[in-house]
C-alpha cells in the first residue's frame, strides 16, 4: 500500500544531516563539501553520500558537480533540475515533471533509503535558497521536508545583517519542529556575526562552528581550481570540523539510544489514561518520535502498531538497514482532536504569536482580543439564536460539568428547588459526557464509572433506535426486544433519507418518550433538570448512530412538558414551544458535542441534523485543530439569567487557573477560519458525493484528513426545514 506521506527517517547504519541556509549565497554548497571532505577521512570508500534534491540554474553550475569535483568518490547526486536560474517555483512552471510536494518527498525518501541498504555512511542532503524559500509546488521548503524531520546543521549567513537572518531562520525551523543541531559560517573579522551568534545558540544548546571563506576566485578556471581544491582540504582537516562531526554522530547514537529506552522509562514513571497497567507489556507501549499530516512517527519493533506503511517489503531486510521510525496512521485522529493535521505550521504559528504577545494573562473580570474574537466568531457560526453566552474551561468533561451546573441551576430556580432535592437528568443509554465526578453521573453505569467511588448514576436514560447499514441498506433498528415500542426496522433508500425528518412519522417516538415521561415524573415522582445528548453520534459509548428522529422528537417532547417537571398540579399543559422564543421550555437542552460538533460530520455544528436549537451546547477537540486543550460551554440569555442575584455565591463559581489562555483562544481562531475556508471551496465535497445513492460505490479521488466528514445529508427540493 502507497503512502500519501512518506515517514521520518532514522537508520542505525545511515547518518543523515539536512544542510539549511539562513540565506541565499550563505556558502551551503562550501560547507557540504568540507563536511564531504572530512567524513570520508573516516569512512570507508563510497560511504559519504550528497544529495541535492532541488537545483535550479545551468547543468554545469549544479552543486552535485562541485561536490563530486572537489570530493571525488563522494557519490552526489541531484533529483530535479531546473535550467533558469531563479526560484524553484518559477523555474518549474514550465516542467513536465511531477512537482509536487508529495512526489518530491517521495523520491528523496527512496534515495535515502536506497544508500542505507549498504555499509555504514552519512548523507548529507543540501536545500536550495534560504529556510522558507519557496519549493517547486510553491509551499515553503521547510513545509516540503519536514514530514522527514532529519536533523539540520543551519549555515549562518556571516554578512552584514546576518545575525538577524540567522535566528530568524533558527526560529523557523525550530517552530516546525526540526532539531538543529549546529550553526556553521564563515569568519567574517568586519562583522563578526559568528561571536553573537555563539552566545546566543549557547543559551539554546546549539553550538556554533566557524570556517574561513573561501579564497576569491582566481583569473583562470585552473587556478581557481586549484585554489579551492587547497582550501577544502585544508579546511576539512580543521580541529573545529572534527568536533562537529563528532557530536554530529553522537547525537545520531544518543537519539536512538533515547528511543529505545522511552517505554521502559514510561513504564517506570508515568500513569497512563485508560490502561490497565497490571501484567501491561513493555512494548505495547508506543513510542511517537514526532507527527506530522495523519501519521504519527514511531519507534518500535517489527510487527507493532507503528510498522511500516510503505510499500516496501523489509521482511528480508536487515534490522541494521530498516527505519528505526515507521509512519502509523492516526486513525482515531488522536482521540478525535485532530482536524488540520499534525505538525500544522499555521497552527503552531498562532500559538507562537499568542505565546509572545500574552503568555498567559488571567481572566476573572478581564478580556483579551483572542478570547473576545473567538466567542465573537462561534457565536456567529453556531447559527443558534438562543445562545448568547461563551464559558471557557479546558476540555471537554469540565465543558460538560459546567453545562450540566448551568442547567440544574436554570431548573431549579424556574421550579423552585433547592440543593435538598434529588435533581437528575435525562439522557439515552450508551452516552457519555466526561470523567469529572459530575459528569460521570450523567451517564448510565458502565466500564467508564461504576467502579468509582462517588460515582450515583443520576439520571435516566432512554434507549433509542439506531442508523445501520445491513448489506448496502440503510436501516433504522429499534433496540433488541423493543419493538412492541418502536415497531419493526425500516429501511431507507439513502442516508437523505434518513434525515428528511419532517417527511418522516414521529408518532410511535412521540407516545413512547411521553409515557415515560408521565411514568418517571408522575408514577415516581422524580425531579429532572435536564436533557443531555450527544448529537447523532454517540462516541465513547461506541459509534452508536441514534436516529435523528428520535432525538429531534425527545427534545421537542420535552421542551412542550413544563407540566411533568413542575410538579404543580396548576400549571397547565404548555403548547408546543415557539421556534422564535430564545427561553427554555421544559427543561435546558444540552447538547454535547464536543465530539461530533465544528465539522467532525461534515457542519459547524452537529445540532443543526436535528434542526434543534440547544439551550446549552458543548465545543472541544476539533476546536484548536488538535493543538492545545480549550472547550467553550455556549448558553442562552435565559439560562445566563438564572445566575444572576445580588450574592456572589449565586453566581457561577466555577474557573480553572487558564481560563480562556490566549494561546488557546488563538489558535481555535486560527483553527475555526481554516476549517470554515475547507467547507467553503467544497474540499469535502467528493467524501458528501460517496454517501449519495447516485455515487456507485466509486472512491474519492481528493485525499483528506482522518476526521474528513461524511455526506451532509441535503433537504429535499420544495421543503422547509423547521427548527426548534
Amino acid at each position: 500500500m502507497k503512502m500519501r506521506q512518506p515517514g521520518s527517517v532514522l537508520w542505525r547504519r545511515l547518518k543523515a544531516l539536512q544542510v539549511y541556509g539562513a540565506n541565499t549565497d550563505v556558502g551551503k554548497t562550501i560547507v557540504s563539501t568540507v563536511l564531504c571532505k572530512a567524513l570520508q577521512r573516516r569512512l570507508p570508500e563510497h560511504a559519504v553520500h550528497y544529495l541535492k534534491p532541488v537545483s535550479t540554474g545551468p547543468s554545469v553550475e549544479e552543486d552535485n558537480r562541485h561536490i563530486a569535483t572537489f570530493a571525488k568518490g563522494v557519490h552526489a547526486r541531484r533529483l530535479f533540475q531546473f535550467s533558469e536560474p531563479v526560484s524553484p517555483h518559477i523555474a518549474a512552471r514550465s516542467s513536465k515533471e511531477d512537482v509536487s510536494d508529495e512526489n518530491i518527498l517521495d523520491c528523496v525518501h527512496q534515495e535515502l533509503s536506497g544508500y542505507a541498504q549498504s555499509e555504514d555512511g552519512v548523507v548529507i542532503v543540501e536545500t536550495a535558497g534560504g529556510v522558507l524559500s519557496p519549493a517547486p509546488s510553491g509551499s515553503l521548503q521547510a513545509d516540503l521536508y519536514r514530514p522527514l524531520r532529519l536533523p539540520v546543521l543551519l549555515v549562518g549567513d556571516h554578512r552584514l545583517g546576518g545575525i538577524g537572518t540567522s535566528i530568524s531562520a533558527f526560529e523557523s525551523l525550530h517552530i516546525r519542529g526540526y532539531d538543529v543541531q549546529s550553526i556553521m559560517m564563515f569568519e567574517n573579522s568586519v562583522y563578526d556575526n559568528a561571536t553573537y551568534l555563539r552566545e546566543y545558540f549557547l543559551d539554546r544548546g546549539i553550538s556554533t562552528y566557524t570556517v574561513p571563506p573561501p579564497p576569491r576566485p582566481a583569473t583562470s578556471i585552473a587556478r581557481d581550481q586549484e585554489a579551492m581544491a587547497g582550501y577544502y582540504e585544508r579546511t576539512s582537516r580543521m580541529e573545529h570540523v572534527a568536533d562537529f562531526i563528532e557530536r554530529f554522530s553522537a547525537k545520531h547514537d544518543a537519539r536512538i539510544k533515547n528511543l529505545e529506552s522511552m517505554a521502559d522509562r514510561a513504564d517506570q514513571s508515568i500513569w497512563h489514561p485508560f490502561t490497565q497497567h497490571q501484567d501491561r507489556p513493555k512494548d505495547s507501549i508506543i513510542t511517537i518520535d514526532s507527527a506530522y499530516g495523519d501519521f504519527f512517527q514511531t519507534y518500535g519493533t517489527e510487527g507493532s502498531v507503528g510498522s511500516t506503511l510503505s510499500s516496501t517489503n523489509e521482511s528480508s531486510i536487515s534490522p541494521d538497514t530498516t527505519s528505526l521510525l515507521k509512519p502509523a496512521f492516526d486513525g482515531s485522529a488522536s482521540w478525535w482532536t485532530q482536524g488540520l493535521g499534525h505538525g500544522n505550521p499555521q497552527l503552531a504559528l498562532a500559538a507562537a504569536h499568542a505565546s509572545g504577545r500574552y503568555g498567559h494573562v488571567m481572566f476573572a473580570g478581564a478580556v483579551h482580543e483572542p478570547a473576545l474574537n473567538l466567542a465573537e466568531t462561534l457565536l456567529q457560526h453556531v447559527n443558534n439564536p438562543r445562545l448568547k453566552k461563551i464559558f471557557y474551561t479546558d476540555n471537554g468533561s469540565t465543558g460538560m460539568e459546567v453545562a450540566v451546573k448551568m442547567a440544574l441551576r436554570a431548573a431549579c430556580v424556574r421550579y423552585g428547588w433547592s440543593s435538598e432535592d434529588e435533581v437528575q437528568i435525562l439522557g439515552l443509554k450508551g452516552s457519555y459526557h466526561g470523567d469529572t465526578i459530575g459528569t460521570m453521573d450523567c451517564s448510565e453505569p458502565s466500564t467508564y464509572n461504576k467502579k468509582v467511588e462517588w460515582y450515583r448514576g443520576r439520571g435516566h436514560w432512554f434507549d433509542f433506535p439506531q442508523v445501520k447499514m445491513r448489506r448496502g441498506v440503510w436501516v433504522v433498528e429499534p433496540p433488541e426486544g423493543m419493538e412492541a415500542e418502536f415497531g419493526p426496522a425500516r429501511t431507507f433508500e439513502s442516508l437523505d433519507e434518513v434525515f428528511q425528518l419532517e417527511q418522516r412519522d414521529s408518532a410511535t417516538y412521540e407516545a413512547y418518550i411521553t409515557r415515560e415521561l408521565e411514568r418517571l415524573t408522575k408514577e415516581e415522582g422524580k425531579k429532572f433538570g435536564a436533557l443531555v445528548m450527544e448529537p447523532v453520534i454517540l462516541g465513547a459509548g461506541g459509534m452508536l448512530f441514534a436516529d435523528p428522529l428520535f432525538q429531534r422528537t425527545l427534545a421537542r417532547i420535552i421542551r412542550s412538558s413544563s407540566h411533568l417537571f413542575s410538579h404543580s398540579t396548576s400549571t397547565p399543559p404548555s403548547s408546543n414551544p415557539s421556534s422564535a422564543t430564545t427561553d427554555w421550555a421544559g427543561l435546558p437542552l444540552i447538547h454535547d458535542e464536543v465530539f461530533t460538533g465544528l465539522y467532525r460530520l461534515g457542519r459547524f455544528t452537529s445540532s443543526s441534523f436535528l434542526r434543534t436549537h440547544p439551550d446549552i451546547s458543548v465545543h472541544a477537540k476539533l476546536l484548536t485543530g488538535g493543538l492545545v486543550p480549550l472547550c467553550v460551554t455556549l448558553a442562552s440569555q435565559s439560562i445566563f439569567d438564572a445566575f444572576l442575584s445580588g450574592a456572589k455565591s449565586d453566581a457561577l463559581l466555577h474557573d480553572h487557573s487558564y481560563t480562556a489562555h490566549a494561546v488557546g483562544c488563538t489558535v481555535a481562531e486560527t483553527s475555526l477560519h481554516q476549517m470554515s475556508s475547507m467547507e467553503a471551496r467544497g474540499a469535502w465535497d467528493a467524501f458528501k458525493a460517496s454517501w449519495r445513492p447516485d455515487h456507485h460505490n466509486s472512491s474519492p479521488s481528493t485525499p483528506s484528513r482522518p476526521n474528513a466528514a461524511p455526506a451532509q445529508p441535503t433537504p429535499r427540493s420544495g421543503t422547509a426545514p423547521t427548527w426548534s
